[in-house]
């Protein structure tokens, strides 16, 4: 190969990278429309949490003396026992609501697709041990899995995005596990191993871009739950401590007066709530537009609800 063929080579690998990044933007932006509009939606959010210490009315943590003070020109969305701004809180609170759960589900897919595929092609002995590891961790519930988790490492906020990893991590292994097991007894793969090439080439080379779909599939399907099990962690006090704003603590904050002032807990509330059915129909509209006649959303579903229970 020439060096002009050498030098041509990263900006054509460049330039197709940069088609189908172009490509799966069209396709996302056309079809579902309620994939489309929760795509929207989520960015907005994205948006506002990243705006945040330029577009919060007031200082999220500073207490004052106009306590639980319904909603007003004020104070949009009213303020907490403290004199908190909720709207404020909301705003700032989106920035680790969201951030623990897409941290997580990075954790499960780092560690995750590389057992996958390891399981996937080597010997029996060797696939049957992490496969049976990943058994006993899909025999717990995903949100008991989470809680033990903490407990043995400790709450704090870095702890939950380790926990969340922990949890998922099943998935990502026994997805990419099926695919691998698929991708191998093709004739490529069987022609690049009579030829001698490595393993690892033909796991890197043939397998790991062919997954690579999946991957992405589950892990936007897998969002969503990542979100409530972040929150409901926060919630239950195993993550941000007060006052640092966050949906899940603010939640659980504001249950004590729900009599006196139903706006304390009702939006962050319907905050979480929006953004996880936001970000479940994303995740089917990801699904369509990349694995149409896949079922690796029900295989999330299946392990993430039974984590509710």
């Amino acid at each position: 190969m020439t060096t002009a063929a050498r030098a041509a080579r990263p900006s054509g690998a460049s330039a197709w990278a940069a088609r189908s990044l172009a490509t799966l933007a069209r396709a996302l932006l056309y079809g579902d429309r309620a994939g489309v509009g929760a795509l929207c939606f989520l960015l907005l959010v994205v948006a506002a949490a990243l705006a945040a210490p330029l577009i919060a009315p007031y200082d999220p943590v500073h207490v004052t003396t106009d306590n639980l003070a319904a909603p007003s020109a004020r104070h949009l969305m009213g303020t907490d026992q403290f004199g908190r701004d909720v709207l404020s809180r909301i705003l700032w609170g989106a920035r680790l609501t969201l951030a623990a759960p897409v941290v997580g589900i990075g954790i499960s897919t780092a560690v995750g697709v590389p057992l996958g595929l390891v399981a996937g092609y080597s010997t029996r002995w060797v696939s049957g041990l992490i496969m049976r590891a990943m058994d006993v961790l899909l025999a717990f519930p995903g949100l008991l899995l989470a809680l033990i988790v903490v407990t043995i490492i400790g709450s704090g906020l870095l702890n939950v995005m380790v926990a969340i990893g922990i949890a998922f991590i099943p998935v990502f292994a026994r997805v990419v596990y099926g695919s691998t097991l698929a991708v191998r007894g093709r004739d490529y793969v069987t022609a690049a191993q009579s030829i001698g090439c490595t393993g690892r080439w033909i796991v890197g080379r043939h397998i790991l871009p062919n997954v690579t779909t999946q991957v992405v599939v589950v892990a936007s399907s897998a969002i969503g739950w990542a979100i409530l099990t972040a929150t409901t962690l926060n919630f239950l006090g195993f993550g941000v401590r007060l006052p640092t704003p966050e949906w899940g603590a603010d939640l659980a904050s504001g249950k004590s007066w729900l009599q006196l002032a139903w706006w304390t807990s009702t939006f962050p509330g319907l905050a979480i709530t929006l953004v996880i059915l936001a970000s479940n129909y994303l995740g089917d509209h990801i699904a369509a537009v990349l694995e149409p006649d896949s079922h690796w959303r029900d295989t999330v579903q299946q392990v993430s609800m039974e984590g509710s229970r």
